[in-house]
Order: C-alpha cells, then sequence, then structure tokens
C-alpha cells in the first residue's frame, strides 16, 4: 500500500485509540497528528475536522446495525423479527468491538449530532422489532432491558472470546424473554392493569412490517422526508407515520437520522 494510501488509516487507528483512551472532546486535532508522526496540515489534508474521523470510525459499525435490523424487519413472524433482530444485532456489535466501546465509554458521543441522533434511533427500532406487536408497558420494558443488554457485555468484556461471548448473550436474551415459554410471560393482573395496555394500537395491534418484497416503496421523496420530520416532531409516533407512509419503521428511521 502506498504511503498516501496508507496514511489515512494511520490517521483513523490514532484517532480511535486516542479518543478510546483519552476521550473524544480531550483529543485534539494537534494530538493526533502527533501520534501519527505528521503536521497538523497533513492531518487536515485527509480530514478536514475532528467530526470526519468520528464519522468514520463509527460508520461502519451504524452502517450494519441498520442494515441487520431491516433485513430482521423484512419477516412476517414477529418471532423470527426478534430473533433475527437480536442476533443481528448481536453479531455486528461484536464484529465493531473497538467502535463500540469508543461510543459507550465517552458518553458525550451520544449527544453528538449526528451520531448520537444516528446511535439512538438505531436503539429505538431495536427495541421496537424486539418488542413485537403487543404494546403492552410490560413488554416494551422487558424489550428495552432486552436491547440494552446485547451491547453492554461487548464492551465489558472485550477480550473473552467472540463464540463463547455471543453464545452467552444470547442465552441472557433468551432468559429475559422467556422464550422457553413462548416468548413473553403472560402479565394478567398488576402490570398488565396498571399499563392500562398504553401505547398500543387501535385493537391491541400494530401494523405487520413489511421488507422489500412484501410491496412496501423502499424510499420517501426529499417532500415526503419533509413531511415525516414534521409529523414526528409534533409527536406523531414512527408506527403511525409509517403506515401513514406505507413505508417500513426502517424507512422513516433513516430518514429521521438524516
Amino acid at each position: 500500500m502506498r504511503d498516501e494510501e496508507a496514511t489515512p488509516q494511520r490517521i483513523l487507528a490514532a484517532a480511535g485509540a486516542l479518543f478510546a483512551t483519552r476521550g473524544y472532546r480531550a483529543t485534539s486535532m494537534n494530538a493526533i497528528a502527533e501520534q501519527v508522526g505528521i503536521t497538523k496540515a497533513a492531518l487536515y489534508y485527509h480530514f478536514s475536522a475532528k467530526d470526519d474521523l468520528l464519522h468514520r470510525l463509527t460508520e461502519p459499525l451504524l452502517e450494519e446495525l441498520e442494515g441487520a435490523l431491516e433485513q430482521a424487519e423484512a419477516h412476517d413472524d414477529p418471532e423470527r423479527v426478534r430473533w433475527s433482530a437480536i442476533e443481528g444485532y448481536v453479531d455486528v456489535c461484536l464484529r465493531h468491538r473497538e467502535a463500540l466501546l469508543l461510543l459507550v465509554r465517552d458518553m458525550t458521543l451520544l449527544v453528538q449530532a449526528p451520531v448520537g441522533e444516528r446511535f439512538k434511533a438505531v436503539i429505538a427500532l431495536a427495541n421496537d422489532l424486539v418488542c413485537g406487536p403487543d404494546r403492552r408497558l410490560e413488554q416494551r420494558v422487558r424489550a428495552a432491558q432486552t436491547v440494552a443488554s446485547l451491547g453492554d457485555p461487548v464492551v465489558l468484556f472485550p477480550d473473552a472470546p467472540v463464540a463463547v461471548l455471543r453464545e452467552l448473550i444470547l442465552g441472557g436474551a433468551h432468559a429475559l424473554l422467556d422464550d422457553r415459554g413462548g416468548g413473553w410471560p403472560s402479565g394478567g393482573g398488576g402490570l398488565e392493569e396498571a399499563a392500562g395496555r398504553t401505547g398500543s394500537p387501535a385493537g391491541g395491534r400494530r401494523g405487520r412490517s413489511r421488507g422489500r418484497e412484501g410491496g412496501r416503496p423502499p424510499a420517501l421523496s426529499d417532500e415526503q422526508s419533509v413531511t415525516v420530520r414534521r409529523l414526528y416532531g409534533e409527536g406523531h409516533a414512527v408506527d403511525e407515520i409509517a403506515e401513514r407512509f406505507g413505508v417500513s419503521r426502517a424507512t422513516v428511521y433513516r430518514v429521521l437520522k438524516n
């Protein structure tokens, strides 16, 4: 590899290491240049700002998470959607441990636009897919617990063998969701009554999401995207917006993160 091609990779490696140890905001472009052994001017030749470095370091993680969840949503059966989303989420996190560690270790990055908004949109979609069509509070809380448990072990045990860690994480997800008993606890009592089935669409069911083979358009026009952002800002739910435009929830989340 020619030096002019290798330099950006050296810069990214140095930036990733410094962001992970010092924190994103505490790392200067000058520190990155010194770490690589180049001038600050040479660094700016390859990357115009520190945000560009952050984008390049986190893009593969976020892109693959979005893709895995969109692929999961294409299934018709809620259980297949749920477990495809869980397994895909875990596999992507394991492939991109360093980027995930970077995001989680420096919590200020979770409010760094657009990376923070994009990451929050991924989490929201994962929660939605794991929850499934039953939107009672009990199920939504259990789904949120499950999604939170998928990435944390990847960060906390970075030296654990991938295959072993994957099996343990998925085993924990099954335990949380009580999969052996049919997927979800029956509720029936305090929690169900307290929740009052809040958040459920009319009739207690949500329109089934469909992927590219399900007849929904894969994208929205610029004008529709503006309307989507306006509706979301006014408090309309993602499910409602997706149903209105005949697209998947993943499509709506992609519009909202841009």
